[in-house]
Formats: C-alpha cells, structure tokens, sequence
C-alpha cells in the first residue's frame, strides 16, 4: 500500500478499520474531502486528478453545479416516496429519456434499481419469465457484481465467489475474446468466431441444450477483467446466435454506459441490438441509480413479480435527467475527443517505456497492460500495483482492473490540459520505477 499523505488521512483509515467491514478493497489511503470536475481534494487537502470518477461514476465531474441544484431542488420537494407504489414525474421522465436513447429499435421499458447489481439481478429475473428456460452464458473475466444472483455470472477473480458457492441461476461460463491475449484458435485467426465455435463445440454440444439457454450475458468492454476489447467480428456473431436459438442477449453496460465510449452505450461499436440492457454508475453522476431497460414486448411480467422500495429515488431522479442531458449536449462528444487524444499520447509512452504491452478502449474507457517482457507479454501484477501506488503519492487516482492492467476512467468532461497533467505524472512514475 502506498504511504500516508497526511496525519489526517492516517488518523481516519485507522478509525475506519475499527468499525468498516474489511471486505471493501481500498487500495491506497485516499481519504476524499471535497471534489470539483476532474480534481478532489483529501482531508489534508492535498490535491489530486482524479482519474477514476469513483469507478466510472461521476460521469460529468464531481459536484457540476448543475447536477447540485437539481438534487437540492428535488431534495426541497420531497425526498421519497416509493416508485414500487405511486407514481411521480422524475421517474417517468427518466424511463421516457432512456426509451428515446436505448440501443434497441423497439421501444423499450425500464426498471429502476439503486445499483448496477440490482440491475443484473432484475436483467436475471426478466429473462427467466420471458423465457421460462433455466440456464445461462456468461464470460471468464466478467464482472456483474457480487450479490447472490449475480455473483454466478460473476468470474473476475476467484476471492470474489470464495466461500459463496453454489451458485444461482445455473450458468455457464466460456472465454472472452481477447485479441492482445488469445486463448482459443481458429482456422483464421480470428477470436471474436473462434469463442462464438467453443460455445456452440462445446457448451451446446456437451453441456446445456441451447432451447434450455435463456440468456446470454455480456459486457461491451470488459470492465474488471482487464477493459478488453473485442474483435469486431465477436457481437455480430453471438447476436446471431441468440437469435438462432432463441436466446435473449443481456448486455451489462453498467461501467461502459452512459456516454463513457463516446456513446451512449458501448454496444452501439458493435452494429448489434441487445435485448436487455443493464445500466447504472454514471447515469446519475454519483448519486445511487440504475436501471434494468428491456423491449416492451419481454418487459410484461404482472404487478408484484419485481419490485425496489428505492429504486428510481426521485432525486437521483431528478440528477440523472441533468446527467443525460449534460451528456447530450457536448460531454459525450468530450468523451470521445478526449479518448482518442488520451489513447494516441499513452500510446507515444508506449515507444519508450517497454512495459505498457497494450493500450486499448473507447472514448473514456481506457486501459493498459502491464507486462514484464514485450515478446513474452507475461503479466506483471507487481509492477502494475506499484506504478499505481506512486502515481497517488505524486497526485494522480488510478484504479487497476483484471490481474495487471490500469484503467484511465476520468469524468467525461475532462479537460486537455489535465489529460496532459495526469499523463505527465504518469510517464514520471514509470521513469522513477524503470519500467
């Protein structure tokens, strides 16, 4: 773990670790104070960028002034008042946006949750009385959160199902393509089929009979696993597939929803529509929010069947609007500009520092592998974890993801000049570690 900044930082982590349950994974001793846009500030007022938006949430910076009068004009009206049993406009505007942005053609419904697991839980639910089949697919290296349901299609890192097992629904897991790191061969050489073959060689051949399947579960981007990309080849694929068999593709765009790839959601790259759409971080800018959006024509399960005495609170309600709208007019485009100027500068560090083995991502949805040796590309988890730790101690929140890459997730307002500050911090920490 990185060194202590302040005497007020220490005094708080050891308060913490006395009452706080240690199963969070804090991995360096940030202690945050105050935040504006892309810079916060830590209880010693220390200064740093914040690189991570609090894992890909506060999608519009932290405390935009905008989002702030909405919820204290919300919080003024009322702060509850169940969604699960009355009726009020924040909530039904909120559907109304999301139907007019969602990835599919159809139109579509919405569920609200507090939280992306919520969402897949709901996604979970919907598919087996849509369909009433029993199964799933879901992808090693997948992250979709750690309540019961969802921690089967869960397969990030084995601490995270640890002790929890069984699992529940039923659930399959094959390989994610992974072009930097192929783990299955095809007489072309290309991944993205190559996993579309294992599943169809493999999972229905000797496992599970696809008209048992009711869903198959996905992430653009692979967020936790390490933030892969696929090849273009993989979601045309596995769309028909789905359609063949009947199977509803569920696509969890929690981490890489809500304009974070330049836009709206990350499955818009990929020319396919999704059946169900998990969303939740950075749709109300911090605030607590998600949503299960489904097309109408599977989203008609009766009163009673699903419900959230919070979900869709009102006020983060009333932050998701200006959240959407912000996006919408220019923070998305940002989001894309900002991407491809951040990815063409860590690619220039590439050329000099041999331990970057790959960069990749869309828009703000960035990451990089740490690797020991170029031609052997062997991780280097190590490593990854000090150049993180040291960019702290220089100013600089980095977040790691998957066992040895390091994520770049600023706000999608980000500016050139702290893209330009942060990557200088960067390249210094590498400097100083030889790496």
């Amino acid at each position: 773990m990185a060194k202590f900044r302040g005497p007020l930082a220490a005094a708080f982590i050891e308060r913490d670790r006395e009452v706080v349950s240690p199963s969070y994974t804090r991995g360096y001793p940030f202690v945050m104070a105050r935040g504006e846009g892309t810079e916060v500030w830590d209880v010693d007022g220390l200064r740093y960028l914040d690189f991570t938006s609090g894992v890909a949430v506060t999608s519009t910076g932290h405390a935009h002034p905008e989002v702030v009068r909405a919820i204290k004009e919300q919080a003024e009206k009322f702060l509850h008042m169940s969604g699960t049993d009355f009726y009020y406009p924040p909530q039904i505007e909120l559907a109304e946006y999301l139907d007019r942005i969602a990835p599919m053609t159809d139109v579509v419904r919405a569920f609200f949750t507090n939280s992306g697991a919520e969402s897949i839980e709901a996604a979970i639910k919907l598919a087996l009385y849509a369909t009433n089949r029993h199964y799933f697919i879901a992808f090693y290296g997948g992250f979709h959160g750690r309540t019961m349901g969802a921690l089967a299609f869960t397969a990030s890192k084995p601490v995270q199902r640890e002790c929890f097992l069984p699992a529940m629904p039923p659930v399959a897991h094959v390989p994610y393509p992974d072009p930097y790191r192929p783990v299955l061969s095809d007489l072309h050489g290309d991944q993205g089929l190559a996993v579309i073959r294992y599943i169809e060689d493999y999972v229905f051949a000797r496992k599970l009979c696809p008209t048992e399947v009711a869903g198959i579960l996905v992430e653009p981007i692979q967020g936790e696993g390490g933030y892969i990309v696929p090849p273009p080849s993989f979601f045309p694929a596995l769309r028909e597939l789905c359609d063949r068999y009947g199977i509803l593709l569920i696509v969890d765009e929690v981490q890489s929803g809500m304009g974070r790839t330049g836009k709206w959601f990350g499955i818009e790259h990929e020319g396919v529509e999704p059946d169900i759409v998990a969303v939740a971080k950075g749709i109300a800018s911090g605030m607590p929010l998600g949503a299960m959006i489904a097309r109408k024509s599977l989203m008609t399960w009766p009163a009673g069947t699903h419900a959230s005495t919070f979900g869709g609170n009102p006020v983060s309600c009333a932050a998701a609007l200006v959240t959407l709208r912000l996006l919408e007019d220019g923070m998305m485009d940002n989001a894309a500009a900002m991407g491809a100027y951040l990815m063409e500068k860590l690619r220039d560090i590439q050329t000099r520092h041999p331990a970057i083995g790959d960069v990749r991502g869309r828009g703000l949805m960035v990451g990089i592998e740490i690797i020991k040796d170029p031609s052997a590309r062997e991780r280097a988890p190590e490593l990854r974890n000090a150049i993180v730790n040291h960019a702290f101690e220089d100013g600089l929140l980095l977040l790691g993801a998957g066992p040895n890459s390091i994520r770049f997730v600023p706000p999608l307002n980000v500016s050139r000049e702290h893209v330009d500050e942060a990557l200088g911090i960067f390249e210094r920490v590498l400097d100083e570690l030889g790496a």
